[in-house]
Parts: structure tokens; C-alpha cells; sequence
């Protein structure tokens, strides 16, 4: 079978004869099979049950009562909540746990007739930039198997970029399903903060994390957006902001870009990287598009910013897996002993130094120091971010600072492996839109990524910039 670039191409074949979702999910697991053992993309697979899914839908679209996504296979980041499932977040502190119930964005997936094939790996609790953090081994780049497919999202990444299915959702706090998009050489769309309902999301920073989209193409990203995206009871911060038909309204606009001076001129900046961002902002001007340079005064900020509120936030969330109710007991003998060997036990290197990081922030010495002022200057970047965003409609910058590099590499350096994270983390710290979209690769057949940022709730034109850049890209390549 042919590997699909879209859903729209599935479709087709359906709709036409010359293929059933039964014969799709028979495919996707042949790949899964032939593929996960090298590249370690799904930790749990849903054979048995996604191929009787399947049949029933092959009924349901014989009688014209199928929904929406009927052929779509989607593969989910173990964060998220699917009944009757295991959760694990990539963790040993969740052993044994099964899921009370299903994720919002999951359920209107499935309400619209996708088929969930597995729960993908991920770094632990969704932390880190690698993959290398998940406890059940690292998943690996599909385009060089000794080197990293990004994080956290990393085996949602895999999954899609190798065809063991045709969209991942992944979270996204940092660039979790940008960063791992750009070094597979797929799309990655972390949306609006709140645009998307975070109920069954296992929390990590409750306050930047976003439901993300991994994809092959634009319009499918735009597709599973538009299901999933809207109001939601279970979740007070969700927007309860008309949902556009992202899928079927195309601008083909031309736009006021900006390209932030400071992205580009970055020490840890590869250069092959800068020179296909710069080709990318060359051929927005030759497309009819205005693109001007801007300056920022906080960018050196954004990452320290962004690291000590989510690690408070990650310290606070994960008091709750404590060996009691749910997950991992360690043998001891006495309560304090259990709580303390649980936690050891349970989570990873990683987790814990977050924890403990947030734990010191939060701590009454230095609350106003670290956190207080953290807060107030991530109100300074969000200002900033958005009053850029009032005169363009657009901000560019590279993904990732880097293209994918070895397994083990920065394992002995935090720092730099949190510098993985220079310009995704802005989108989050102001709860923007963005996308990073393939441009290109670099001297080792490397994939890179650009990215596109926009005001909040403006996906709709963030969608329809992307699909031009791809198809001038396309067109010259």
C-alpha cells in the first residue's frame, strides 16, 4: 500500500472502492510491526481492538452514516486519558494504571469515527527535548536511528514521520510537538492556549500545556483542529470561542511578517539552519508577502522564564502520585517511608530535579524572587509578543536551534539540552499559536524546521501561511 500524504488522499480511496479502513489499520500495524522494534514510537498497540473498529466503520460508511474521520488512524502521547487503557506518562511511578475515563479531545476524535491504534512514547510527564528521559527507552529519529526524535513528544513524532499512522496528538508545554516535528521532518501545530479542552491531560505545567497536533500535512492538522478544538464542561479554562472551519477556508492572503533580529543572530544557532530560515524569509518577500526585521529586549529571559514557573507548576501537579490511591508502592514500614520511597523509586533523574526545582521556588524564601518575578516577566514577554503581533501578523524564527543530534550527547549537559527549547518556548510563555513546518535539511540529510507564530486564535491565518510556504517550497524544490 502507498503511504498517504493526507487524509484527504484516504478518502478518496475509500470513497472510490479501492480501499477499506479495515485493509488501512491492517497496514498501519504491518509498519508497526516491522518498524517499533527499531524506533520504540508506541509503548502500547491496540491490534485487536482498532481492527474491529475498523470493521464497524467499514459498515458505517456502506450505509453513509459514517463521521468525519472514518479511515483517519491516530496514534495518542501516553499523557492522555483513553478509558480502559494504560497511562503510564512514560513513568514508573504509573505502573499498573488504567484510565477512568477518555480525554476530551480524544472522545471527539472518536466520536467522529478515528480509530485510536496505541499510546505512543514520550519523555516522562512529558519533560525533556529528547526522548531520552521516557523510563521505557528512547525512541529514535525514523531519518537516523542513533539520533534523538526531539521531545517530549518524540514517539508521536516517529509514529507519523515512519507511517505507522497518519496523525499523532501529542502535548506541547515548551515546543514538546514543534521540536520533535522539526527533527522528523513532519508539521506540528501546538495551538491558543485554552483552544483546546486539556481534560485528560496529564498535567505537567497546567498553565502551558496545550493539546498538539503532529501531521503530515497541513490539512489534516487543520481537519483534526477543527474536531477537536471548543468549549467543554469539564474544563473551566477551555475558550469558549467559536470554532472556525479551519478545514475548507483557504486565504491565500498576503501578510505582514516580522522575524525577530535576536532568533538569528543566536550563538547556539546552527548555521545551515539560520541560512534556510533566511531562504525562507526570502522567498516570502519574492511571494508578494512583507517581511521586516524586528527587535526584542526580552529574549534572553524567555527560557529561564519558562523553566523555573514550569518546574513550580510541575512540583505542584505531581504531589498527587504519591504510592497511596494509584501507581507505584514501594515496600517500606511506615506511611512517610512509602511516600518517600514511591516517589524515589517512581519517577526519573529528570522528574525530580524539576520537582525539586519547583519545590525551591515555591519555598517561602524565595517565593518573591524566583517565582513572583518569573510571573512578572512573563506578563512582559506576553506584552511584548503581542504588541509585535498588533502591527504583523506573523512572527518567523527557526524551531529548533539544532537538527537532531545523537543519542547521549547532551546527557551530561542540562543546559544545553534545555537550550533545544530557545524559540519554541516564547509561543507557550504567551499562550500563542504556532506551527513548525519542514523547510529543508541539512548537510547530513537532516531535517529542518521554521516557525511561524500568531496572535492568539488566529490558527486560521497561522494555517494558511503554512500551506503557502509549502507549496513555494514544493514548487522550487
Amino acid at each position: 500500500m502507498k503511504t498517504f500524504q493526507s487524509f484527504s488522499e484516504i478518502q478518496s480511496e475509500i470513497d472510490s472502492g479501492k480501499l477499506t479502513v479495515s485493509e488501512l489499520i491492517q497496514y498501519h500495524l504491518k509498519q508497526i510491526e516491522k518498524n517499533n522494534g527499531r524506533l520504540n514510537a508506541f509503548l502500547s498497540v491496540y491490534g485487536r481492538e482498532a481492527q474491529k473498529r475498523a470493521a464497524e466503520i467499514d459498515t458505517k460508511i456502506s450505509k453513509g452514516t459514517a463521521g468525519r474521520l472514518a479511515g483517519l488512524v491516530v496514534g495518542i502521547k501516553d499523557v492522555f486519558a483513553y478509558q480502559d487503557h494504560p497511562l503510564s506518562c512514560a513513568s514508573q511511578i504509573l505502573e499498573g494504571f488504567e484510565s477512568q475515563y477518555t480525554a476530551t479531545c480524544i472522545q471527539r476524535l472518536l466520536d467522529e469515527d478515528a480509530i485510536i491504534i496505541g499510546h505512543q512514547n514520550c519523555d516522562e510527564f512529558a519533560m525533556g527535548s529528547s526522548n531520552e528521559n521516557s523510563a521505557f527507552a528512547t525512541a529514535r529519529n525514523p531519518i537516523d536511528e542513533a539520533r534523538v526524535p526531539g521531545g517530549s513528544s518524540g514517539g508521536s513524532a516517529v509514529a507519523v514521520a515512519s507511517d505507522m499512522c497518519q496523525v499523532s496528538i501529542g502535548s506541547d508545554t515548551g515546543g514538546s510537538v514543534r521540536q520533535p516535528a522539526a527533527f522528523c521532518g513532519v508539521i506540528g501545530l501546538k495551538p491558543t492556549y485554552s483552544r483546546i479542552s486539556r481534560y485528560g491531560l496529564a498535567a505537567y505545567a497546567s498553565s502551558f500545556d496545550t493539546v498538539g497536533i503532529i501531521s503530515k500535512s497541513v490539512e489534516d492538522a487543520s481537519l483534526v483542529l477543527e474536531v477537536m478544538a471548543g468549549a467543554d464542561n469539564f474544563d473551566s479554562t477551555v475558550s469558549h470561542k467559536e470554532v472556525p472551519v479551519y478545514s475548507t477556508e483557504r486565504m491565500d492572503k498576503k501578510y505582514k511578517v516580522a522575524y525577530m533580529r535576536q532568533t538569528l543572530e543566536h550563538d547556539e544557532l546552527n548555521p545551515e539552519i539560520k541560512a534556510a530560515t533566511l531562504q525562507c524569509i526570502e522567498k516570502l518577500k519574492l511571494d508578494g508577502h512583507n517581511v521586516e526585521a524586528v527587535d526584542t529586549t526580552l529574549m534572553d529571559y524567555v527560557l529561564p522564564t519558562y523553566y523555573v514557573l514550569t518546574a513550580a507548576e510541575a512540583s505542584s501537579n505531581l504531589s498527587r502520585y504519591d504510592g497511596v490511591r494509584y501507581g507505584k508502592r514501594s515496600p517500606s514500614d511506615s506511611p512517610e517511608s512509602m511516600y518517600k520511597r514511591s516517589r524515589s523509586d517512581g519517577f526519573g533523574a529528570e522528574v525530580k530535579r524539576r520537582i525539586l526545582t519547583g519545590t525551591f521556588v515555591l519555598s517561602a524564601s524565595y517565593y518573591d524572587a524566583y517565582y513572583n518575578k518569573a510571573q512578572q516577566v512573563r506578563r512582559l514577554i506576553k506584552d511584548e509578543i503581542e504588541n509585535i503581533l498588533q502591527d504583523y501578523d506573523f512572527l518567523i524564527s527557526p524551531t529548533t536551534p539544532t537538527t537532531a543530534f545523537e543519542i547521549g550527547a547532551l546527557n551530561d549537559d542540562p543546559i544545553r539540552m534545555y537550550l533545544e527549547d530557545l524559540y519554541t518556548v516564547q509561543a507557550n510563555v504567551a499562550g500563542i499559536p504556532a506551527i513548525s513546518i519542514p523547510y529543508g535539511f541539512d548537510n547530513k540529510g537532516l531535517p529542518i524546521g521554521v516557525q511561524i507564530m500568531a496572535n492568539s486564535f488566529n490558527e486560521q491565518k497561522l494555517l494558511d501561511i503554512s500551506n503557502q510556504i509549502i507549496t513555494f517550497k514544493d514548487q522550487n524544490s
